[in-house]
């Protein structure tokens, strides 16, 4: 069943959730990333893994980015091959922010947070494996400013390699997140403190972002009370009241849709909250098999159902659902390889 409303209009409510794959050598879109999108041809929108809006944002090794002439040529490859299909495409914009190691940077670039704190644990890299997370420079008050403006410029790129919009992920403990964390940010300029404060930083990129393609090509994925990323909990009304501003400000603009990624401490008054105040398409992701999703689509606040590691394995999975037919197992051993082994040689049970 389609769906349509002033934003998206969609073939259908199923979507392909983002997801890392690490198979963009030099950080350019290729021809196997081309087929791989177009293999899940079935969603009605496909929303990338994330791509970096600047060289800075490379925190992993492998992955694409959306800031050069290059990079924007091979992403026509994939945008094109996915319309083929009537698939509508976003592109995730991800900043990792401290979440990543020099390694996996340019030479010159170095890797930036709110603070100069570190994220704890390790980071795979090509050059030497798994390797502690790099320090953070602190980003100044211009840095952030150049930083907002990367996010521009970005989405404008992607606007002109094909995509239909952009997402801005301010989930997974990466940039965005970063800065409405207080136990990450301990800024003392307008940029940290209050909550006011720590949500300007998303709140500014999604105003500009807008501005610049249109709000209805914008949608921004979050994730309420998440500790990925080596993000500490924190007062759990202060959380709350961050999300029902950030998701007041967004319904403000006017953007496409807020995306969620669901996890066991997301509150349900949360995202009661989220929908009271935001009057565009919710996504909700994480955990739903076909049953959930469809119960969730019929009596819950969701207005489109996202699917990660389903998708990962069955690039038909609209045909498995259909067809109440069993789903293959995802190769965990292949989710960052390079190459075509676990990516686009699954089976299919139509060809």
């Amino acid at each position: 069943m389609p769906y349509t409303n002033e934003a998206l209009n969609l073939k259908n409510h199923l979507v392909m959730a983002p997801m890392t794959r690490s198979r963009a050598i030099n950080n350019l879109p290729n021809d196997l990333m081309a087929e791989y999108y177009s293999q899940r041809r079935g969603a009605g929108l496909i929303i990338t893994e994330g791509t970096a809006p600047a060289p800075e944002a490379l925190g992993y090794a492998r992955i694409p980015g959306i800031f050069s002439g290059e990079q924007i040529e091979g992403w026509k490859i994939v945008t094109s091959a996915v319309h083929k299909n009537q698939t509508k495409i976003f592109l995730q914009l991800m900043h990792t922010g401290r979440v990543g190691h020099q390694d996996n940077l340019p030479t010159g670039i170095q890797l930036v947070g709110p603070s100069d704190i570190a994220a704890a644990g390790q980071i795979f890299t090509d050059t030497a494996g798994m390797q502690d997370h790099s320090a953070p420079v602190a980003l100044t008050g211009q840095g952030v400013k150049d930083v907002i403006a990367g996010y521009v410029t970005a989405a404008k790129n992607a606007i002109e390699a094909g995509f239909d919009g952009v997402e801005l992920h301010a989930a997974n403990g990466y940039l965005i997140e970063q800065f409405l964390n207080p136990n990450v940010n301990n800024r003392t300029d307008n940029y940290g403190g209050s909550i006011e404060n720590r949500a300007r930083f998303a709140v500014e990129i999604a105003q500009q972002v807008a501005a610049a393609i249109g709000k209805n090509k914008v949608g921004v994925r979050i994730s309420p009370n998440s500790t990925l990323g080596d993000l500490q909990a924190y007062d759990a009304d202060a959380v709350q009241e961050t999300y029902i501003h950030l998701a007041r400000e967004f319904n403000r603009f006017g953007l496409a849709y807020i995306h969620i990624s669901l996890n066991q401490q997301t509150p349900k008054d949360t995202l009661l909250a989220i929908r009271t105040e935001f009057e565009g398409t919710l996504i909700y992701c994480n955990t739903f098999t076909a049953e959930k999703a469809e119960a969730e689509l019929n009596g819950g606040d969701a207005d489109l159902i996202a699917f990660g590691r389903p998708f990962l394995a069955n690039p038909d999975l609209d045909e498995r659902i259909a067809n109440n037919t069993e789903l293959n197992a995802p190769d965990f051993s292949t989710l960052y390889t390079p190459g075509a082994k676990g990516y686009t040689d699954y089976p299919v049970l139509f060809n």
